[in-house]
């Protein structure tokens, strides 16, 4: 029973220290453009030994896709996505997909994103516009216009809500199942001159990484009076012998 409560309390420890470094990631890009936060699931599993011991798995983690609030910049590089949309960059991992919409033109007027990434269309390819063109004008279909010439379109593109999502540089993510490009949807769009921050509820992710912390020294402190219990309890009977 004893050596149960042991394995109990380390596999508590595990998916507690797992929790933790989450919420640390977490906190860390709340203030990040189109960071989308991590979550976790825990489950618990009866031990075949003992049927009454509970055991915690490590957890799975995975990455919330709720929206973050949009904030107005007035910088016409910079676009929000509306709707349940991503934009796609070409990375040397091939296509990724974020939500953080700031965009800066290199000097042969291709648009990229604020890490270097060409920003692509809906089929896949680099969006160019003149580097001598003035800013320019996007509509909320993600049309791009340089005097009154449209010379582009920023790509939208759906992701499953079944595809597993695993991160690239922060802010963009990897679809397990192939993304989608938008097309005709009045629902999906940009807004020029603003941009999407972080879905990190910070409050929360703050209060939640305390309680964790607490939990984590609770159990520590009960490991480490169960290991002095056990010897203790080894040398009374090692005396007896």
């Amino acid at each position: 029973m004893m050596e149960n409560s042991i394995y109990v309390g380390l596999s508590s420890q595990i998916s507690l220290e797992r929790r933790l470094d989450v919420l640390a990631q977490n906190v860390a890009n709340m203030s990040t453009p189109g960071f989308r936060a991590t979550g976790m699931k825990f489950e618990t599993m009866v031990s075949k030994a003992a049927k009454e011991s509970s055991f915690v798995s490590a957890g799975e983690s995975y990455i919330k896709t709720q929206p973050g609030p949009i904030t107005e910049t007035g910088n016409p590089l910079d676009v929000a996505a509306k709707g349940d949309v991503w934009f796609a960059l070409q990375s040397p991992a091939g296509q990724v997909y974020t939500r953080d919409g700031r965009m800066q033109m290199s000097t042969t007027g291709e648009l990229l994103s604020v890490k270097g990434y060409p920003i692509l269309d809906a089929a896949g390819q680099p969006l160019t516009i003149d580097p001598n063109g003035g800013p320019p004008d996007i509509s909320s279909d993600g049309a791009v216009y340089q005097g009154g010439r449209q010379l582009g379109a920023i790509g939208l593109f759906t992701i499953s809500p079944n595809a597993k999502l695993t991160y690239f540089d922060n802010s963009a993510v990897i679809p397990s199942v192939a993304a989608q490009p938008v097309l005709d949807n009045p629902d999906a769009g940009v807004i020029q001159g603003s941009i999407e921050g972080s879905n990190v509820d910070a409050i929360s992710e703050m209060t939640r990484l305390m309680s964790v912390t607490r939990a984590f020294e609770r159990v520590d402190a009960l490991l480490r009076g169960n290991e002095n219990t056990y010897t203790e309890a080894i040398k009374t009977l090692g005396s007896k012998t």
